[in-house]
């Protein structure tokens, strides 16, 4: 199964609740950032263009442990940066499991093989390991010739020894749907659980600012891309949300879904945005304004943005928020969605961003970073 049965359980059973207690707005995975440096300096990234000083700084423990409780989301994301390179992420991650939380630890895999004897298998973590695509796309988006064998090597390793892996893969304008295709053939047969996909976000510092996509370009992609499915496929993502990016639904975007915190705060209103951090979990809830985000809002920053942190947990609370919205994801869950007409699109000619630009590998430490927004 895409997700086990447990996971599938505690999320059902803990949105439930809080749709019986009237709650609006509910956690439902939090974005926890122990760090922002990283080995790779990937030209989508908006995440890594900070000044030394900050780079080297981590959340402790002890921080993570009190966000996450303070938090209540029955997941954990622990992205970056690079997670590995925390020096305390064993501990880390072992604390968080100790709490039962479901934890994804996203990792680029450089450093997968080396580390893993830190780590325990567990039904509550699994490694989800940033694929791009295929080989050549793969390598050009993470600026790292080689990035994908060694990420490829640090997967094999962690599913012999027993542990839960997942992918997530960001798209850009560029991608070739086919090759992305035979991509998801790739990983099936590599042994991952399951896949998770989204389009990029524009983030104001990333390196490469010409290759983002607006929202008809994304549906268009997502739609020859997901319809005409293999049966061997499976995703870690809400078969609406999925929809959602095949626009066969509309959905308003819930920042609060998917809350972060990172050596900053709580950061204000989403993972992709930086407006201003709380220092509580309770002040984020309260003080921001969230009807100045989201596509409806008209603020420019989200127009074209149909990430996963801010749909998903949409998607998520259609399912339980009706008989319909449920009955919906059942049958969505069981869709290979025949098209003829994605089928056509898949026969279009692409011309893979690799092929015309020179892959840049771009040195971490010898770029220079601006000045976050604190």
């Amino acid at each position: 199964m895409a997700v086990p049965v447990s996971q599938m359980w505690t999320v059902a059973s803990y949105v439930l609740r809080q749709k019986l207690a009237g709650r609006e707005r509910y956690p439902l995975v939090l974005m926890l950032e122990p760090l922002f440096r990283c080995n790779l300096a990937c030209a989508g990234c908006g995440k890594i263009q900070y000044p030394a000083h900050i780079l080297k700084t981590d959340l402790s423990p002890e921080d993570c442990f009190k966000a996450v409780d303070e938090c209540g989301a029955p997941m954990v994301s622990i992205p970056g940066g690079e997670p590995l390179m925390h020096p305390q992420i064993a501990e880390i991650v072992e604390g968080l499991v100790a709490r039962k939380k479901y934890v994804y630890l996203c990792t680029n895999a450089l450093l997968l093989k080396e580390k893993l004897p830190l780590f325990k298998p567990s039904k509550y973590l699994s490694f989800s390991v940033h694929m791009d695509g295929q080989k050549e796309h793969h390598d050009f988006s993470v600026c790292r010739e080689g990035g994908y064998e060694l990420a490829l090597e640090g997967i094999r390793a962690a599913v012999a020894a027993g542990f839960r892996v997942t992918t997530n893969t960001t798209l850009f304008d560029g991608a070739d749907p086919n090759s992305v295709r035979n991509f998801f053939d790739e990983m099936m047969e590599v042994g991952v659980e399951s896949m998770m996909v989204s389009p990029g976000y524009s983030y104001d510092k990333a390196p490469d600012q010409k290759h983002f996509m607006g929202r008809a370009r994304i549906r268009r992609m997502f739609r020859a891309m997901l319809s005409n499915r293999k049966k061997t496929w499976r995703f870690n993502q809400s078969p609406l949300f999925i929809e959602y990016l095949m626009g066969k639904r509309h959905y308003k975007c819930t920042p609060w879904g998917m809350p972060t915190y990172n050596i900053f705060g709580w950061q204000k209103p989403c993972y992709l945005l930086q407006d201003g951090y709380a220092e509580s979990y309770k002040e984020l809830m309260e003080t921001t304004e969230w009807a100045s985000y989201g596509t409806e809002s008209g603020n420019p920053q989200c127009a074209n943005c149909m990430v996963h942190c801010g749909y998903e947990p949409s998607a998520v609370n259609d399912t339980f928020g009706s008989l319909r919205g449920f009955a919906d994801t059942v049958k969505a869950t069981f869709s290979l969605y025949p098209d003829k007409d994605a089928l056509a699109d898949l026969d279009r000619d692409v011309r893979p961003v690799h092929s015309y630009n020179p892959l840049v590998q771009i040195d971490a430490s010898s770029s220079q970073p601006e000045e976050s927004r604190v």
